[in-house]
């Protein structure tokens, strides 16, 4: 079977375009579905572009973006509309460092906040998004909508917030490195490596999403699964930081005393927790994270996706950061840091979070309904799974029934089972995190399996 970049090589090499039709004769054994899939993501990714309507489009090469090294500039993308306030952020941003006033944290900030009484995000804001981001499955348990597109989302966002980080690779790359365990080919192994762990990290939320709530467990063990593999010194993987930062580009000196950013975390996430609306929590927790820096490193990636949680939580379309400019999220970010003003990245997050909804709601038509034996007994499928796989010595059938006659399951009992059973013949390394096992202990249950 071809791969994407093949099909790509197949546009590249026709001037003119190629049709679909076209492109199935290049590449037989490609199935039409598979070929309109990636056609769209290279569109999306701005590799090619589509021309025309119909039977009569084509795909073609998009011709090369200037790159801010080309154009001389790199100015804050003028397709993202900003009000006046953050105009005056953004002027005062882009003067060079040495006209900006250097400033430390400045514990006001978040001492003036006060939950569900001051609102970084007006009312008429906040309806607006949730208008966006309606799923309409709002009464269902939190976490049903994030989990019906996880698939999805473990590409979307690790690709996107990585993105933001420099990371090279492609949302093509991303979805063959999660979906099918292939690195890309000429990058770097700490690109690989932050794909997988923003991979960990969002399973994490949306696995948890009915009990995670804003605390030092939820937030140390996100910043884990991000930082893995990733810290000069793996200590601080998980911890709070220890020792002072610097900022790069940037005249803001973050707190260095670890007493401090301990007892400000403790306010930050006792003040997160009372929010009531789930977008001024997301909101929130993107502005004033990244401000304290909590960790050594990792700080925004944390931030973008603890500002997820309430998010799955509440059933919404989550925020992906897709197609948002890294001089546009820096920028933003830097307003925070050292003007502590919040407008730039309010209007970034309202463009960013439009842009996410686009692409989810388009795919809403196209879940699925959560099978609703398997949203009754999930936590029970879980277990059976996990201890079936920890106990690859023993009969799987046994230790099914061993775990089902714990629970009273009534007349769903057989069809919990055969869901069970179901579970572990599609089981494999990508959906491990869900029910909380290490891939050595599914090798050596699969290596047993293939024996038997």
């Amino acid at each position: 079977m071809p791969t994407p970049e093949e099909l790509l090589e197949s546009i590249q090499s026709a001037p003119e375009g190629l049709s679909i039709a076209a492109i199935l004769a290049r590449h037989p054994g490609l199935a039409r579905r598979t070929a309109q899939r990636w056609l769209n993501e290279l569109v999306a990714e701005g590799r090619i572009k589509a021309l025309g309507a119909g039977r009569a489009r084509r795909y073609a090469v998009a011709p090369m973006p200037l790159t801010p090294s080309a154009t001389g500039t790199d100015a804050f993308p003028p397709y993202i509309p900003l009000l006046a306030d953050s105009r005056d952020i953004l002027a005062y941003i882009d003067q060079p460092l040495t006209a900006r006033r250097p400033v430390g944290y400045q514990r006001d900030f978040l001492d003036a906040y006060q939950p569900n009484r001051t609102w970084y995000l007006p009312e008429p804001l906040r309806r607006q998004l949730r208008k966006m981001g309606d799923t309409g499955q709002s009464m269902l348990p939190a976490g049903t909508y994030g989990r019906a597109i996880l698939n999805r989302l473990l590409i979307d966002l690790s690709w996107a917030s990585s993105h933001l980080e420099g990371n090279t690779y492609t949302r093509l790359d991303t979805r063959e490195l999660i979906e099918h365990g292939r690195a890309a080919q000429g990058k770097a192994a700490i690109e690989t490596q932050m794909i997988l762990n923003h991979k960990a990290a969002i399973e994490l939320l949306v696995e948890n999403a009915e009990t995670a709530r804003f605390d030092r467990f939820t937030l140390l063990n996100l910043h884990s699964a991000l930082s893995e593999n990733l810290l000069p010194n793996p200590a601080d993987e998980g911890r709070l930081r220890q020792h002072g930062v610097e900022i790069g580009k940037s005249v803001y000196r973050p707190l260095a005393v670890p007493a401090q950013i301990e007892e400000l975390l403790d306010i930050l996430l006792d003040k997160a927790n009372r929010i009531g609306d789930p977008f001024e929590q997301s909101f929130f927790v993107m502005v004033h994270l990244p401000y304290l820096q909590p960790f050594a490193d990792v700080n925004k990636r944390t931030s973008r996706l603890a500002a997820n949680l309430p998010l799955i939580r509440a059933n919404l379309c989550p925020l992906t950061f897709l197609d948002v400019p890294e001089q546009a999220y820096g920028r933003a970010v830097l307003g925070v840091y050292e003007m502590t003003r919040v407008e730039l990245l309010r209007d970034l997050y309202v463009w960013a979070y439009e842009r996410s909804t686009q692409e989810y709601l388009a795919i809403k038509q196209d879940l699925a309904e959560p099978d609703p034996l398997r949203l009754a007994w999930r936590e029970v499928i879980k277990q059976s799974v996990r201890e079936v796989v920890r106990q690859p010595g023993r009969a799987p059938l046994d230790v099914i029934r061993e775990c089902l006659s714990a629970h009273d399951l009534g007349t769903d009992r057989e069809n919990v089972e055969a869901l069970v059973i179901e579970e572990l013949r599609r089981l494999h390394e990508g959906v491990l995190a869900r029910y909380g096992l290490r891939l050595s202990e599914f090798s050596e249950w699969w290596l047993r399996q293939r024996k038997l």
